[in-house]
């Protein structure tokens, strides 16, 4: 049986994951290091539920690097295996990462680059496509670890002799071509990537973004959107139609990243069709992510200086009503609650929803709940998207309290915390033995859907479980 700090630094853990440090990787390290001292076994399989399910690739990237330097052979051996499916920059960071801030490079780490390097240098295919994305990383790997590269490698990364017929000669095929069919034809016969591509050809005619974004996948466009609306994609009806069939594919997609599509929908000044099917994507991803089963109430923070949680609370109604099979009861509160009804589930319908909710008053965090007992609204879960600093009667642990027995329920709590945040009504709940879990967002709005499991598994224990039950992969090769 594991103890409340046991217990705490799990979910812990489990909140950093909605963190999106942006790029730093120390900034995440320290709570990697707490949960794999703590419980080394429920971090590998942690590791590997995150690479699964994940959205942050610094998450992703500390946990192979902690694998890596592990002391136990089976989380090596995993880490091995999985920091093959990563492409070279994201191989590039777990690297530096071991040198710089775990101060050791295990020689399995060392003979898990050689692997990585060895396979792509044994498929030509493979390897133009990693040289030609991962130019810089590709050729660090190889000089930091002195690795010799082979022949071919050499000739492509270093001496700048790519062969003929190699996606680097390609390249410069491309820079030197004259005309949009011959700039067209190469980028749709060897499907050169839009970033690398744009930066060889000086003029971009309708026929060349049209062959670009062809090769581009899904996801390319997505972040490319705002490169391509600079770019006049977007005034030429057949090149926008193209843009459009990529975004419908998107939806469906398995390899979009949920919250991206809503990110390059702020981003970008971009048309209210293709924001819309921007939303889309978004809601779709999100629900490839569970379902939420629970009767679940939002509650969120309008008070003083609480803009930014009633814009996170927007989001997550819209993220949470697109999965809900049941009901779901959204307040805004102050010193009062207000109800929050949208007349649909996009996020657009939320915004309308919350249009003249604005940020003022004191703060009863409770206010919501008791409303919700006097017209017995019955929940199983409930969402507080709040800094934690009540200051009015009546105050939620009293009224959760009264809630409980009235109803005979006990629902859990996930409070969210937002700007400078207190612990003062999380250590309330705890006092009082009530089920409360906290997680601080500080990250962009494309982490959210992390939130996701937390919210569709029956209780926190089953989440756990279904973490421990994540087999490690194995390596085959010794």
């Amino acid at each position: 049986m594991m103890n409340n700090t046991e217990r705490d630094l799990r979910l812990e853990m489990l909140n950093s994951l909605l963190t999106t440090p942006h790029r730093q990787l120390e900034q995440v390290a320290e709570i990697h290091q707490l949960i794999v001292d703590l419980d080394p076994i429920f971090y590998g399989h942690l590791a590997v539920w995150y690479q699964r399910h994940g959205d942050v690739r610094d998450h992703k990237e500390v946990f192979v690097a902690y694998l890596l330097t592990s002391h136990l052979t089976e989380h090596r051996d995993a880490g091995f295996m999985m920091l093959q499916e990563f492409p070279p920059y994201q191989v590039a960071r777990v690297v530096d990462f071991m040198k710089q801030h775990r101060n050791k490079l295990p020689r399995s780490a060392r003979t898990a680059v050689q692997r990585y390097l060895k396979v792509r240098e044994n498929n030509p295919v493979l390897f133009d496509r990693a040289a030609l994305r991962g130019r810089k990383a590709m050729k660090h790997l190889y000089a930091s670890l002195h690795i010799k590269p082979g022949e071919r490698a050499n000739a492509i990364l270093f001496r700048d002799q790519p062969p003929v017929g190699s996606l680097a000669d390609v390249l410069k095929q491309l820079a030197k071509a004259t005309s949009a069919a011959e700039q067209a034809r190469l980028i749709v016969e060897f499907k050169l990537p839009y970033t690398i591509a744009i930066g060889a050809i000086r003029q971009l005619t309708p026929t060349v973004l049209v062959a670009l974004i062809n090769s581009m996948t899904p996801q390319e466009v997505i972040n490319n959107l705002k490169s391509l609306k600079a770019r006049g994609a977007m005034d030429h009806p057949e090149v926008k139609a193209l843009i459009d069939a990529k975004l419908d594919e998107a939806a469906k997609s398995t390899r979009v990243a949920a919250f991206k599509a809503q990110i390059a929908a702020d981003a970008a000044d971009l048309d209210t069709d293709t924001v819309a099917r921007l939303e889309k994507v978004t809601n779709e991803q999100v629900k490839r992510r569970g379902v939420i089963a629970r009767p679940t109430a939002l509650l969120v923070d309008k008070s003083g200086s609480m803009e930014n949680a009633i814009e996170l609370g927007k989001r997550l109604a819209a993220l949470i009503s697109g999965i809900t099979q049941a009901d779901l009861f959204v307040y805004a509160f102050d010193t009062i609650p207000y109800p929050v009804t949208a007349q649909g589930k996009e996020l657009t319908d939320w915004e309308r929803a919350f249009q003249h909710i604005q940020a003022g008053g004191g703060t009863s965090i409770g206010c919501a709940l008791e409303v919700m007992r006097k017209k017995r609204q019955v929940v199983d879960q409930i969402i507080i998207v709040t800094d934690e600093g009540e200051n009015a009667a009546p105050y939620f642990s009293e009224v959760y309290k009264t809630y409980c027995r009235e109803l005979a329920v006990m629902p859990n709590i996930v409070i969210v915390r937002v700007g400078g945040h207190y612990d003062w009504l999380e250590g309330q709940l705890k006092q009082q033995q009530s089920p409360v879990e906290t997680f601080t967002f500080a990250g962009d709005y494309y982490s959210l859907p992390n939130l996701v499991p937390l919210l569709t598994r029956p209780s926190r224990l089953d989440l756990l479980m279904e973490i421990l039950d994540m087999p490690l992969p194995v390596r085959i090769d010794k």
